[in-house]
C-alpha cells in the first residue's frame, strides 16, 4: 500500500533549499491534509477538516519568511497570488466536502508552493545601487 502524500514537491523543494522552517510546516500541513482527506472520503461532516486551513496559512507564512518580504512583495508576487488562489480552491473543496476536487486542488497548491520555494532559492541577488 502506498502512502498518500499531498505536498511531495513542496517537501522536496524545502529540503533542497535548506528551508527547515518551511519543511516543518509542510510536514504539519501534510499530516492535516491526510486527516482531512480521510474525513472527506469517510463522508464525515467536520471531523478532521478544520485543522488544515490554519496549517496552510502557517506554511504560507513560513514560506514568506524564508523568501524574504522584499522578494515576496515584488518578484514573488505572482507566486504569492498563485498560492492564495490554490489555497482558496483547497478550502472550497473542503467546504463542499468534495474529495475529488480536494485532490485536484492540492496538486495545484503543492505546485504553486514548491515553485515559490524553488524560485526564491535560485534567485540571483543584485546589489542595490
Amino acid at each position: 500500500m502506498h502512502k498518500t502524500t499531498f505536498l511531495p514537491l513542496t517537501v522536496e523543494a524545502a529540503m533542497r533549499a535548506g528551508a527547515t522552517h518551511v519543511l516543518h510546516r509542510a510536514v504539519d500541513a501534510e499530516r492535516s491534509a491526510t486527516e482531512c482527506w480521510t474525513a472527506l472520503l469517510a463522508g464525515c461532516g467536520s471531523a478532521g477538516r478544520g485543522g488544515l486551513e490554519p496549517k496552510l496559512r502557517q506554511l504560507s507564512e513560513a514560506t514568506s519568511e524564508q523568501v524574504g518580504t522584499r522578494w515576496w512583495s515584488t518578484d514573488g508576487a505572482c507566486h504569492r497570488g498563485r498560492i492564495a488562489r490554490a489555497q482558496a480552491h483547497v478550502e472550497d473543496a473542503i467546504a463542499e466536502g468534495d474529495g475529488q476536487e480536494f485532490a485536484r486542488a492540492f496538486v495545484g497548491y503543492d505546485h504553486a508552493m514548491a515553485s515559490a520555494v524553488v524560485c526564491a532559492a535560485t534567485r540571483v541577488e543584485t546589489p542595490t545601487p
